[in-house]
């Protein structure tokens, strides 16, 4: 049966994601702990990967209970900063900026993230999806296509581009376990995806290839009048308030609503 195969959040936008078991729909309407940490230069715009393939040297890890982030970067170091305290997130922005070259602070928002979609919520793609894309090139895995792509929301046990039906006119919204989740848009894709998650190297050709194979497998039951264009894959959905605070887990049965 269709159900939730994997939840990932990505505490400090643009680098590494971190896997749980459940999370909380925040009253923003995003999961807890995603995006909820943001790099910020002077102009106050987000550094990301779209701006430098700088973030891809960068491996992280954060643990939610004491709010430590592990950060390491080859020819640098690691470093380990606590960013419940002004003073620790004020050392992290610090020691960013020497990696970036930019000066930049580090911002906080508990309630929705900084995440790039103000009004929507969490993003949805299915296992199989991932593993369509990762049969497209000779040198992306599973892995490699699910680190490039950065969904929130995996769900198990559906066909490829399953998450494609819930966007368009009448398109219906699915239910995982007790929370409402209702499509908004395709999520057109950036920079981010052409590049290797480990190295930040372009994969040769890699939009060409990607519009080329999107083309092809589109599936006939979408609503193609809802994408704006084939570098497009994964669902920006959002929860309506009413399903807000309560928590999505591994292992809920996902139903579509019709």
């Amino acid at each position: 049966m269709a159900h939730i195969e994997r939840l990932t959040v990505y505490p400090v936008k643009a680098l590494d994601g971190r896997d749980v078991e459940r999370s909380r729909v925040l009253s923003g309407g995003t999961l807890a702990h995603d995006r909820e940490f943001a790099l910020l230069d002077a102009d106050g715009d987000v550094v990301n990967g779209k701006r430098t393939d700088r973030v891809h040297a960068v491996e992280s890890s954060y643990d939610p209970e004491t709010r430590t982030l592990d950060v390491t970067v080859p020819n640098v170091g690691a470093e380990q900063f606590e960013l419940a305290t002004a003073s620790g997130r004020e050392r992290a922005a610090d020691w960013f900026g020497e990696v970036f070259g930019l000066d930049v602070t580090l911002a906080r928002d508990t309630a929705l993230g900084h995440v790039d979609r103000r009004e929507m919520g969490p993003s949805v793609i299915s296992t199989a999806t991932l593993e369509a894309v990762a049969s497209w090139f000779d040198d992306v895995t599973v892995e490699g296509a699910r680190r490039r792509l950065r969904a929130n929301i995996e769900v198990g046990d559906v066909e490829a581009f399953w998450e494609d039906r819930f966007v368009g006119e009448d398109a219906p919204a699915f239910e995982a376990g007790d929370v409402r989740v209702e499509g908004v848009t395709p999520c057109g894709r950036c920079v981010v995806p052409e590049r290797d998650p480990d190295t930040g190297e372009p994969t040769p050709e890699f939009r060409e290839r990607f519009v080329e194979r999107r083309r092809e497998t589109f599936p006939e039951w979408a609503d193609r009048d809802a994408f704006d264009h084939f570098y497009t894959l994964m669902l920006i959905a959002r929860v309506p308030e009413t399903d807000r605070e309560k928590t999505i887990a591994v292992g809920d049965d996902v139903t579509t609503l019709r």
